[in-house]
């Protein structure tokens, strides 16, 4: 009896774990309860054994797909060619083969096997490739564009297209009828009832909907208004200034502004701590000016940036000598001209040693100034107090060569608006708080000296720092 199976191709599940084999029987053995398949498929992969054999305790379900006896092929006249091509198994589902495979069924297309199935409706229809069956004949071959000779089939052929399904698409589908039957409005009206009924947020109208993607500057939380003007001070100076987010910054008088950097000496900020943060924030500003990452990299070493740096015997001298000190140490040629005096402040005197030793070049003639145009011009001549320096015959020496070298220049800590400026500025640079500066100071930038708010609280002024990331920001007339 079990040697009529023999020859036949069967569909093995061996449950999820050992997934479904497929092959043509080889032997079956009644007494240890095995089967064996020849050139065997490993769900759909052909497997590198030739034959496989399995125990009746692993077989979860058996399916014939083609009943074929050894012994009527041998004696037949026109024996079968034998196919151990696998059929389409959906892997790890073994209730998708199909339960009708005896050899009454063998002949029928998978079209007509799916329709037999018991307890299928007999209205149920598949749709399959558009190419309809209808078209041509029930046993045409699909004409193969490999060079296939036309009277040849292969099971897949019968398999995709043997089913005349399509007839039942040639009526179309009614959008417009459908669409009718959807009532929008009750359906919208249906759904702001129930998020009513539920307490959520109703959507609105489009003005007031809630937008469901923001800008990159837009925050999503609600935040309090902004107040602009965060800094009031009890003497306003005669400008006002704006960042370029839009704060206010007030200008102060020279008497507010001198007792601010007293109180803060005699906290601790003392002047030589000033000095040093002065000279780094006009130093990057000058390197930021001079062009940056562009300019100051190893590949342009042969052209390093001049920088002439104008210095009196006062404190404003002392800030640009520090500046021209950080300069130096990064590979600026800086020219520092300060006269001789018999005289100096003890903060100019510490700070030309120390640029001495940066290997920068110091001179105190004009004469010894370079004739070519230099790169950038810092201008630290003027003074708060003392205005008589601008009666000295080497102050105009300074200024006039600096108006005649066609160089920019950038003003450190220049005075109010009420003194004169012999060297017209296109940049200055104030001190924590700027002073109400004259038309020819160019364009003002603010500089952050590390002057805390308790400070500003103890002369009168309600202060919030305006500098954000930075230490120097560029200010706007308002």
């Amino acid at each position: 009896m079990a040697a009529d199976w023999l020859g036949s191709l069967v569909s093995i599940n061996c449950g999820p774990t050992l997934g479904v084999y497929q092959g043509e029987v080889s032997s079956v053995d009644q007494s240890s309860q095995t089967i064996s398949l020849r050139q065997p498929f490993h769900n759909g992969v052909k497997c590198p054994v030739p034959e496989v054999t399995f125990s009746a305790i692993d077989i979860k379900d058996l399916k014939i797909l083609d009943f074929r006896n050894d012994n009527s092929r041998t004696t037949s006249a026109a024996p079968a060619k034998v196919t151990s091509a696998p059929v389409a198994v959906p892997k790890g589902d073994p209730r998708s083969v199909e339960k009708l495979n005896s050899p009454q069924h063998c002949s029928k297309s998978y079209g007509e096997r799916h329709l037999d199935i018991p307890g299928q409706p007999k209205g149920f229809r598949r749709r399959h490739n558009s190419w309809s069956a209808s078209n041509r004949g029930v046993n045409q071959v699909t004409p193969k564009k490999n060079g296939v000779k036309n009277g040849q089939m292969k099971q897949r052929d019968d398999e995709c297209f043997g089913d005349g399904v399509d007839d039942y698409l040639d009526t179309d589908f009614d959008f417009e009828g459908n669409l009718a039957l959807f009532d929008k409005a009750a359906v919208f009206s249906e759904i702001d009832i129930s998020e009513r009924r539920n307490g959520v947020r109703s959507r609105g109208t489009p003005q007031e909907q809630t937008p469901t993607r923001y800008r990159h500057d837009e925050n999503i939380l609600e935040a309090k208004p902004v107040v602009y003007r965060q800094i009031t001070v009890p003497q306003p100076g005669a400008k006002e200034y704006c960042t370029d987010s839009g704060l206010v910054v007030p200008s102060i008088t020279y008497e507010l502004h001198k007792r601010l950097l007293s109180v803060a000496e005699r906290h601790g900020l003392s002047l030589e701590r000033r000095l040093e943060m002065t000279g780094v924030c006009a130093s990057q500003m000058a390197l930021t000016l001079l062009g940056g990452p562009n300019r100051f990299t190893p590949k342009n070493l042969h052209q390093h940036p001049t920088v002439a740096l104008l210095c009196g015997p006062h404190v404003q001298g002392a800030q640009g000598i520090s500046c021209g000190r950080h300069l130096a140490n990064h590979e600026v040629e800086v020219v520092l001209f300060l006269p001789n005096f018999v005289k100096m402040h003890d903060a100019v005197t510490s700070e030309v040693t120390l640029f001495n030793k940066t290997g920068g070049k110091q001179v105190s003639s004009i004469k010894d100034l370079p004739d070519t145009p230099v790169d950038l011009i810092i201008n630290c001549l003027d003074c708060h107090e003392n205005t008589f320096l601008m009666d000295q015959p080497w102050y105009w020496a300074a200024a006039d060569w600096a108006n005649q070298n066609r160089a920019p220049v950038l003003s450190l800590d220049p005075p109010a608006s009420g003194q004169g400026q012999a060297v017209e500025a296109k940049w200055s640079l104030s001190l924590c708080l700027p002073l109400p500066l004259a038309e020819g100071a160019g364009r003002v930038y603010l500089c952050d000296i590390g002057i805390p708010r308790q400070v500003f609280q103890e002369v009168g002024i309600k202060y919030h720092s305006p500098f954000g990331c930075k230490f120097v920001i560029p200010l706007h007339s308002a």
